[in-house]
């Protein structure tokens, strides 16, 4: 399972998903542009040491990445949408894919998503952090398809 971050404007919001991922045995990608620059240390002292622990795929674009994805499923995570994360069927192999924090994903990178879901929420907040919400998502599909590690 891999999760990926469209544009993602906060270096530490990368750090926290990482470490996330790192702990959970999934991979990362960033699709670039970024709003920070990579060596920002603020992604390092957020990642610690578990930054050596997780496979990091930087892309140079959307196109680019979509490159990568082969028969895996992606699925966009957005509050435009009425499908429930948690009734959702996740695949071993699905990418869990998050827009930026400010604006979410372009109208194309939605289209090119297989499924949309949701993170239910009280209906008078915006949205998550997108740590937070990662945790929440990859949580579930790992719980779904066996991949929860020991």
């Amino acid at each position: 399972m891999r999760i990926a971050l469209f544009e993602p404007e906060i270096a530490g919001n990368v750090g926290a998903v990482l470490r996330l991922c790192a702990c959970m045995g999934a991979a990362v990608d960033l699709i670039e542009p970024m709003g920070f620059a990579w060596d920002d240390r603020r992604v390092r002292r957020t990642a610690m040491d578990y930054i050596d622990h997780v496979s990091v795929t930087r892309h140079a674009g959307f196109d680019a990445f979509l490159e990568t994805v082969g028969t895996a499923r992606l699925v966009l995570f957005t509050t435009k949408t009425d499908t429930s994360a948690y009734g959702f069927a996740y695949r071993p192999d699905d990418i869990l894919l998050f827009g930026k924090e400010s604006a979410g994903v372009t109208p194309a990178v939605s289209k090119a998503c297989h499924a949309h879901v949701r993170l239910p929420m009280r209906p008078e907040v915006r949205s998550m952090n997108l740590a937070t919400s990662a945790a929440l998502a990859l949580g579930e599909a790992l719980r779904q398809t066996g991949g929860l590690p020991g």
